[in-house]
């Protein structure tokens, strides 16, 4: 008696896309607007426990300290993530091209390899 044969598994390699402009954008503010809550918070903290809270009250004050951190530090982290952004190359000839653009030398791997074979 035979064992029945399994089904062959067939595997599909997907290259991920990336991330769009918009998406790294929102991606900066969110994690700056989170930094600046949170410095927001620990530095008005501080300010109303050293001079108080001031005629507005504690919860107003800590609030308008935490808002502004929160949408300075959003601001520039998502514009900052934009410009810091770079796209993916694809293959070993597109970095071999942006090197050089950069006026970098390259050296060739197969060389590489060669001469350090030859070493050990």
């Amino acid at each position: 008696m035979s064992l029945p044969q399994q089904p062959q598994q067939q595997v599909i390699l997907q290259q991920a896309a990336e991330p769009t402009a918009l998406s790294k954008l929102t991606m900066g503010a969110m994690m700056g607007s989170l930094v600046g809550l949170t410095i927001g918070f620990i530095g008005g903290g501080f300010q109303i426990l050293r001079a108080g809270p001031g005629p507005r009250g504690a919860l107003a004050t800590l609030s308008q300290y935490m808002l502004s951190s929160g949408a300075t530090f959003g601001f520039f982290m998502s514009i900052g993530s934009v410009l810091r952004t770079e796209s993916m190359l694809k293959n070993e000839a597109q970095w071999q091209a942006a090197f050089r653009a950069q006026n970098n030398r390259v050296v060739i791997t197969e060389r590489l390899r060669e001469l350090h074979s030859k070493t050990n």
